[in-house]
């Protein structure tokens, strides 16, 4: 049997849109002899919708654009369509016609054949944790007391599962008892570095557990924080991975199937680190827009590596038409800034502009003067100037309709070295996830990748003085981050134990960091959370974001 796996970019309410890019993808893999398409969880809604699915007018467009699919596909004769939706029902009869009080929500898969439901299964894996929460929306199938559902295909019988179900033994096991053959796992997976490797060895395990291949169908594209990485994959029964679709991207895998488990496609390969973190950071930036409608972006062009890593991101995403750079330099700002910053503009051919911020920061502290009277300027003055841009850019952003997008880093969100109104002024952060030091990890490999420059040369995107040269905020005179921080070494290693795997203060410095730079960071992770709250949102890269999956109370006690 020929199997298709639809890695499609599906947007969370497009409903007939989303059919839509099902239908022509299950008719593209039907000419090429697929009798099994297999598309990703809640493929017909996009993932996840979030508060959608308490709206009843929602779920009743929702079984309407199932309906519909299974009529675009109809004249498509032997094809077994699986598509991810959510579902609801209550006893017999019209599930529309019924009250919500009485509906079951489910995160269920189904199988269209014939122009009609062939069958409906639940998912009985609710995950509830990192950017998770599955069970304020759905009913496990398995606590509804809803049977497994398999169903056959030229001979083959086939059981499906929906993400979560495949890291566990008993959803699995119950579609082998009930005759499954071969195993199909819709996803949707939210991306974070390396995860890609920990989902593949899941999955053979879980087709060697079983003697069954395997088949899994991923999700790609941005939606808001999160990024779906695709690469869907096949494993046979052995556990071996055989095929394997593009990350990043749309596509559609076709691989064959035999009755002992044998699995042959083609086989993409697997991205290294920077380049998965690149990729996701370049589509969490075009989807972001592109699905919102933004025409373009903005950002606020310093000299300095953060601004300069979104930029080239951004023109990766966009397209450098859709980028506008502005440099805003301050009394401060060095004079290798404004040439650095130049440079690399004329690099990636965006347009370019420079605004002097120094008359309205003289003016500002004119009209404070009467004031500020017997005070010492401290980082007052230095926020005034990063509100000043701020107040720029977003002006520039409400005249041409482009959205802001920041250039604060993780390391910087943790500890606060940000400004309210200032840098944080915008609607997107792009590196919000992203620490200092793979900042430069992700600069030195963009540099290293055969880039096309604007004036027609091949050469790196990134002018190597703005690698090199110690990071600034220019706010004061010959400022240094590290008059501020630790060494990004030392920072980013404590909190990747702090925050990314929840170690306590004890636990860092038996780890060999010393005492008191380890209070300080922990500090002031739990000081600034107020100004995290007011960030924008940001891309997610790593298990454990300023997000969704950080919950933290801005009031507490607490210290550990």
């Amino acid at each position: 049997m020929k199997a298709a796996l639809a890695q499609i970019n599906a947007t969370v309410g497009d409903l007939s849109g989303n059919a839509r890019k099902i239908a022509d993808v299950a008719r593209r893999a039907y000419d090429q002899g697929a009798r099994l398409v297999v598309a990703p969880e809640l493929a017909l809604t996009g993932y996840p919708p979030e508060d959608l699915l308490l709206r009843p007018a929602f779920m009743k467009a929702c079984a309407d654009a199932l309906a519909d699919l299974a009529r675009q596909v109809s004249d498509l004769d032997g094809l077994h369509l699986v598509v991810g939706h959510p579902h609801q029902f209550a006893g017999q009869g019209d599930v529309r016609t019924k009250s919500l009080s009485v509906l079951q929500r489910f995160n269920a898969a189904s199988v269209l054949a014939g122009g009609r439901v062939l069958g409906t299964y639940c998912k009985r894996e609710l995950p509830n944790y990192q950017v998770f929460d599955e069970r304020r929306y759905f009913v496990s199938g398995r606590d509804a007391g809803l049977p497994p559902f398999v169903f056959e295909v030229q001979g083959m019988r086939v059981g499906l599962l929906i993400c979560e179900d495949a890291w566990f033994d008993e959803p699995a096991r119950a579609a082998t008892d009930a005759g499954a053959q071969l195993l199909c796992v819709l996803n949707a997976s939210p991306f974070h570095l390396d995860k890609a490797g920990d989902r593949q060895d899941r999955m053979c395990e879980r087709a060697r557990g079983t003697g069954c291949a395997l088949l899994y169908a991923h999700l790609v594209g941005g939606q808001d924080e999160v990024v779906f990485d695709g690469a869907s994959f096949a494993c046979d029964a052995q556990g071996v991975v055989r095929a394997r679709a593009a990350a990043f991207e749309e596509d559609l895998l076709l691989v064959d199937l035999s009755a002992d488990g044998t699995v042959t496609g083609a086989l993409a390969p697997e991205p290294e680190l920077e380049a998965q973190a690149w990729q996701a950071l370049v589509l969490g930036v075009r989807d972001y827009l592109g699905k919102n409608g933004f025409p373009g972006a903005l950002i606020g062009l310093s000299g300095g590596i953060d601004s300069a890593l979104v930029l080239a991101i951004a023109v990766d995403a966009l397209g450098a038409d859709k980028v506008h750079a502005v440099m805003m330099p301050s009394p401060y700002t060095a004079e290798i800034s404004w040439v650095d910053a130049r440079d690399m503009a004329r690099r990636l051919g965006v347009r370019y502009d420079e605004i002097g911020v120094s008359p309205m920061f003289d003016a500002f502290r004119a009209s404070l003067a009467p004031l500020f009277a017997g005070r010492a300027e401290d980082t007052t003055e230095e926020n005034l100037q990063a509100r000043i841009r701020g107040t720029l850019l977003m002006a520039l952003s409400n005249k041409f309709g482009a959205i802001v997008l920041t250039t604060g880093n993780k390391s910087e969100m943790a500890t606060g070295y940000c400004t309210l109104y200032g840098d944080m002024a915008g609607g997107f952060a792009v590196i919000k996830d992203v620490a200092k030091t793979l900042v430069y990890r992700l600069a030195e490999w963009k540099n290293r990748q055969p880039t096309r420059l604007a004036d027609g040369s091949t050469g790196a995107v990134i002018p190597e003085r703005i690698i090199t040269r110690p990071p600034s905020a220019e706010l004061r005179p010959d400022q240094t981050d590290q008059d501020s921080l630790p060494p990004y070494e030392v920072l980013d290693a404590i909190l990747a134990r702090y925050m990314e795997e929840d170690q306590g203060v004890d636990e860092i410095v038996a780890a060999g960091f010393d005492r008191a730079v380890v209070e300080r960071v922990t500090r002031l992770i739990r000081l600034n959370e107020y100004k995290r709250r007011q960030a924008p949102v940001g891309i997610r890269i790593t298990h454990r974001a300023f997000g969704r999956d950080w919950r933290y109370p801005i009031t507490s006690k607490f210290r550990a």
